[in-house]
């Protein structure tokens, strides 16, 4: 067991967390979703002390609660209270994670919460979220990343109860168990919880599921064909760096240059959205950043072994689909071949420089990538300030040159949800120019440069095209 504390004594309220190095890449074939599911019965279910019943009404007047993050590699369990209401949390928290009393009905409830989820609200309520996640199953196939942490149909539905308690018994033990403790807590607690946590068996340390990819070769098309929908388009590609290694660091500032999440100074809103107004946002990423139409800043306790480099064109008209991802493929392609300049370079430093103030506003956030660090095995002050040191330090060759070592748009896969998936089909592979028109006058040298967009070649075959219809989608 590992041990964080991040002791703030002016902070009046206290954080736990207890996070277990096992996820969705632990589900066993065929049982897709069980990490998942077994996380909802530790915090959505009785404990051997209380009815679930019980501990909701116990948990109101706390004014909070427990949760489960649950993603590829980690499974973290954590809340925050005020410090006044510690002891009566601490206790409800801890009868969750140590104690679970695994009860058929609460089984039962949440595997069809889980099963209704898949087949309703994730089918069905972002598309944006599904084409992410299309993405993910397509780049990671044939390895234990290619399944949403939620499972997948046929996967929920064969999981049984003792599934459950025999994952529980072998995955949460003290050998996965990272205890983060931080804010103004009373010296006890790390001792009183560090005793609390011998109740769980010690296990025994295995390596986890190798994820090899395979080599992507050309331009690969996956549609989901959604009847009604609009075109919403995520593409990427493997990614071979990581947190802690400079190169991660140089591709952080160059993607924050061309697509800062929910930045409208970024370089592909301003080419898509902001010049065209063909849709609400475009950017892209270097880390998994599940959650995206929530979220602000980067999302902690989501660490994986392997990554993607992802673009995300938020959802726009089935008739602009071709031409908005040939403006971010050449977007792309430009940037491989010039890379930035000095001016991009040194705006973009010095934003990142306070930018990244941001990521960590609060105690618990502030542990939550102390864990993260954990995982990643990056030593001294963490990443956050190797973070800052990096903005500091690297040079504009530095980051022009892990563009050209890292980033390609040859070998990839697009992934399109769409309600218009074989007219889609047809643009795609006639390859022939995809103009698109204006409401309003537009000045020459933006109509200039739509001509060089819309005559981009996609250079894709029909072999490379997979059209799924939403209702198969992870079943």
């Amino acid at each position: 067991m590992k041990k964080i504390l991040l002791p703030v004594a002016s902070d009046p309220t206290v954080t736990v967390a207890f996070s277990f190095s096992v996820g969705s890449q632990a589900d066993p074939p065929g049982k897709e979703g069980l990490a998942s599911l077994t996380a909802d019965m530790l915090t959505q279910g009785a404990t051997k002390r209380h009815a679930y019943e019980t501990i909701l009404k116990r948990l109101y007047p706390l004014a909070t609660d427990y949760d489960a993050t649950v993603d590829k590699e980690l499974t973290t369990i954590d809340g925050r209270v005020h410090r006044d209401k510690l002891d009566e949390w601490v206790s409800l928290v801890s009868d969750a994670v140590l104690r679970p009393a695994f009860q058929q009905k609460d089984f039962e409830r949440l595997k069809s919460d889980a099963i209704n989820f898949i087949s309703s609200t994730f089918r069905y309520s972002s598309d944006e979220e599904l084409g992410k996640a299309a993405l993910t199953a397509a780049v990671f196939s044939d390895t234990r990343y290619a399944h949403p942490v939620e499972g997948t149909i046929t996967g929920l539905k064969a999981i049984t109860l003792d599934d459950i308690r025999a994952f529980y018994s072998t995955h949460f033990v003290r050998t996965r168990l990272t205890l983060g403790i931080a804010g103004g807590y009373p010296d006890n607690l790390p001792a009183s919880l560090e005793a609390a946590c011998q109740a769980l068996p010690c296990g025994t340390p295995s390596e986890p599921p190798a994820i090899e990819t395979k080599r992507l070769t050309g331009r690969r098309i996956v549609l989901i064909d959604k009847p009604g929908a609009d075109a919403s388009i995520s593409f990427g590609f493997p990614l071979n760096v990581g947190r802690g290694e400079r190169e991660f660091y140089a591709l952080w500032l160059a993607n924050s240059w061309l697509g800062e999440h929910r930045h409208g100074a970024s370089h592909l809103f301003q080419i898509i959205r902001e010049t065209r107004g063909l849709n609400y946002g475009d950017y892209s990423y270097i880390e998994a950043f599940p959650d995206g139409g929530e979220l602000q800043m980067p999302p902690v306790n989501v660490p994986r072994r392997r990554q993607l480099f992802e673009v995300w064109i938020r959802t726009l008209a089935n008739d602009q689909a071709s031409f908005a991802l040939r403006a971010a493929l050449r977007e792309i392609d430009r940037l491989i071949e010039h890379g930035l300049s000095s001016e991009q370079f040194e705006l973009t430093r010095k934003f990142l420089g306070k930018y990244s103030t941001h990521y960590a506003p609060t105690t618990a956030t502030r542990l939550g990538y102390a864990i993260d660090d954990a995982f990643y095995a990056i030593s001294g002050n963490g990443h956050l300030e190797h973070f800052r040191q990096m903005m500091v330090e690297l040079t504009l060759s530095d980051v022009n040159a892990a563009i050209r070592k890292h980033w390609q748009t040859d070998d990839l896969v697009i992934s399109i949800v769409t309600g218009d998936a074989q007219h889609l089909t047809r643009s795609l592979l006639s390859d022939t120019p995809s103009p698109i028109k204006y409401p309003d006058p537009m000045p020459d040298e933006i109509l200039a440069e739509d001509r060089a967009i819309a005559d981009y070649a996609l250079q894709i075959d029909a072999s490379a095209i997979e059209i799924q219809p939403v209702s198969a989608v992870f079943a």
